[in-house]
This record gives structure tokens, C-alpha cells and sequence, in this order.
């Protein structure tokens, strides 16, 4: 081969190639495969595919008019679904590169993360919850897996985006305060793997960008003053921190450096409590992450509490502000009302989501469509269907 020809396509990429991976990272060939074979790419690793297969999926472009906490684009810089999940996929990588995990397996998990969260955030889970409670309920991520697996359609013969088993047992097990682990029915094929350290870093850095990003919005939105915060410890790092690197900045300097310190305040407790669990527990392999679980990629207990105290802060006065609480009663009255419409005339329905109810049921079907709904949508759908 001459020095300016291209190498083969199929040498392009390397599988088994570790690079900068530490031993109990996940590597290309333990990945578990895809449950419909496929070809190789020559220059893309198997997670890199998966991370593309969610990015260009419909459901995830929805997640732009999807409620977060506050109703996308009724403010600017209110974080909508979809920022949110940018923002953990950013964290998610960052930490583990310092970390020396495997980045696109990480990013995969973080941007699929919430592709099953219905309109209205969590309002429009426990709404369609409690419709469905009869048919098995709904839990955003075992909707999250049914999108993936089967609802996403772009391949002519399977359903579903065929991500490799570690990414769907990634997702199967994300947990937080908010989300529950889907360990009744994981990822089908993929019960013979944990969900790797990677796995748990989609979990920390979830919650570091919800706990940051809800604190920055509630102030924005005046929901919240940064006086009220004062009685919060890892505020009140953060603000110190801020007061001496900016003394004469303007309050409002102040405060935006006082929240992007939260963010890093948390993400450098994961780095460095992390490493020292790998060191004592001994995690030299993938194999031996698997067996520390959560014990692995972890808070400090002392962060782990400053953390929780924000929680509750957000709890009373941001998820629980009469405001909210009167835009979840809205939500819950639209799909309510659209579940209904819809139950007692499915016509309404999508010819190809009528064409499902005699395999998955009616109720399932009316739950797949309203979930993958936009908050938008899902008004005029009700505006149409209801009036």
C-alpha cells in the first residue's frame, strides 16, 4: 500500500481497542452485542451508533417542548427536557473522562436517558400512571426502553433502534430520588449484564444537573430568593466561593457564579470519591465495578446529605410552589381528558397506532401515543379531541 492511500474501511476503527480506558471501563467488545446483528461501521464504535441512533430518533428531537420543571418557552433560558438531557450528556462525559470511562457509552446512556418522559414532566407521569394502573401502570423509564425498543420504527426489518445491551441495561437501571430502576422488566436480552460504572455516572450526573439547573431557574423565575438559599450548605459554599473570587461583581454576577459552582462543588465530589472507592474496593475490571454496584461512582455521605438538603428545599419550594401545582393540575386535566376521548372513540387515534391496539390493547396504545407527546401537542390534541 502506498503512504497516501486510505486505509481498508474495516481498519478503520479498532473495537477492541481500550485507548485511554482505565480496566473497568467498558470497552466496544463488551458491549453484549445487539440483539439483531449488524455489520461493523469502518470508522464508528458500537456506542458512537447508539448514541446517533437516539440523537436522530423522533421521539428525542420531541424532548425540546417537553417540560422540565418550568413550561418550555414560556421563559428564554427556562430549560426545557431536552437542555436538561444536553446537560447531562456534558457532565456525564466530563466526569468520565476524569474517570477514565468509556465517554460514548456515557453519552449514549444520558441523551436516551428521558426519551419515554411524557408531557408536563413528572405531573404527566403520575397522570398517566394512575390511567394506567389497570394495564400495568407507566414508569418514564420502562417508557424509555419501549421507545428504544419498539416504538422507534426506522429500520425495515425490526423494531425499535437495536442499541447494544449494555446501553439498554443502562438505561433499565437509571435511578435517582425521582426515577425508579426498571428491574422488573429489564432490557429484553439484556439480563445476563449489570449496568456498569458508567451506568451509575448517567444516574450522578442526572441529578447533579437537575439539582444545579432547578435551583438557577427558580431564581430566574423569582420563585426563590438567593437570601432563602442562604440557609443551604452547599449554597453557601458556592456563594462564599463566588464572594471571594468576584468581590466587587453585581449581585446578579454573584448568584449566576453561585450556581454553576453548585454544579461543580458536586461534580468534583463524584470525581474524587469515586477514585477512592475504585482504590479501596479494589475495581481493577469491568467484572469487579459490576460487583461494587453503587458503591462504585458515588457522593460523598457528607455531599450525599448537602445534596438531599437541596432536594427538599427544591421539594417545598420550587416542585410544591403554587404555580406549579396549578400548572400539574392543568396537565393531569388534559391527559386525563385525552385518555378518556380517546378510550371511548379511538378513531382518533393514528391509523398506524389503531392498527397496534389489537396486539397491545388499547390502554397501551393510548399511553405510547399521549407519552410521546409534546406539552404543546398534547393541548391542541386535547383543544381537537375534546371540544
Amino acid at each position: 500500500m502506498s503512504a497516501d492511500r486510505s486505509p481498508e474501511p474495516s481498519r478503520l476503527y479498532d473495537p477492541a481497542g481500550r485507548g485511554s480506558l482505565a480496566p473497568y471501563a467498558v470497552s466496544e467488545v463488551q458491549s453484549g452485542g445487539r440483539a439483531f446483528d449488524e455489520a461493523e461501521h469502518p470508522y464508528r464504535g458500537c456506542f458512537q451508533r447508539d448514541r446517533d441512533r437516539i440523537l436522530h430518533c423522533s421521539s428525542f428531537r420531541r424532548l425540546d417542548f417537553k417540560t422540565q420543571v418550568f413550561v418550555p418557552h414560556e421563559h428564554d433560558h427556562f430549560r426545557t427536557r431536552l437542555t436538561h438531557t444536553l446537560e447531562v450528556a456534558q457532565i456525564g462525559r466530563d466526569l468520565g473522562r476524569a474517570l477514565g470511562l468509556n465517554e460514548d457509552l456515557i453519552e449514549a446512556v444520558a441523551l436516551g436517558h428521558d426519551l419515554g418522559h411524557p408531557p408536563f414532566g413528572h405531573a404527566g407521569e403520575a397522570a398517566l400512571d394512575e390511567l394506567m394502573a389497570a394495564a400495568g401502570g407507566f414508569e418514564h423509564n420502562r417508557q424509555s426502553l419501549r421507545v428504544v425498543e419498539y416504538l422507534e420504527h426506522p429500520y425495515p426489518h425490526f423494531r425499535g433502534l437495536n442499541l447494544t445491551r449494555v446501553v439498554r441495561k443502562c438505561l433499565a437501571k437509571h435511578t435517582t430520588p425521582w426515577d425508579t430502576p426498571v428491574f422488573q422488566q429489564l432490557a429484553e436480552g439484556a439480563e445476563g449484564l449489570e449496568a456498569p460504572l458508567e451506568g451509575r455516572l448517567v444516574d450522578l450526573a442526572d441529578e447533579i444537573a437537575y439539582t444545579s439547573a432547578d435551583l438557577d431557574d427558580a431564581l430566574a423565575a423569582g420563585w426563590v430568593g438567593a437570601d432563602q438559599l442562604g440557609e443551604l450548605a452547599l449554597w453557601r459554599r458556592a456563594w462564599d466561593a463566588a464572594e471571594a473570587e468576584f468581590p466587587d461583581a453585581r449581585a446578579i454576577h454573584k448568584r449566576i457564579r453561585a450556581t454553576k459552582t453548585v454544579l461543580s462543588i458536586m461534580a468534583d465530589d463524584v470525581i474524587v470519591t469515586t477514585r477512592a472507592n475504585i482504590e479501596q474496593l479494589g475495581i481493577d475490571s469491568v467484572e469487579a465495578a459490576l460487583r461494587a454496584g453503587w458503591r462504585g461512582v458515588a457522593f460523598s455521605r457528607q455531599m450525599l446529605k448537602d445534596v438531599h438538603e437541596v432536594q427538599q428545599f427544591l421539594l417545598v419550594n420550587v416542585y410544591q410552589h403554587p404555580d406549579a401545582l396549578a400548572k400539574d393540575r392543568e396537565a393531569r386535566r388534559l391527559i386525563r381528558g385525552l385518555f378518556s376521548a380517546y378510550e371511548g372513540a379511538p378513531k382518533h387515534l393514528p391509523k398506524r397506532y389503531q392498527q397496534r391496539i389489537e396486539a397491545d390493547g388499547l390502554q397501551r396504545v393510548i399511553c405510547d401515543y399521549i407519552a410521546g407527546m409534546t406539552d404543546r401537542f398534547c393541548r391542541q390534541a386535547h383543544t381537537e379531541v375534546c371540544s
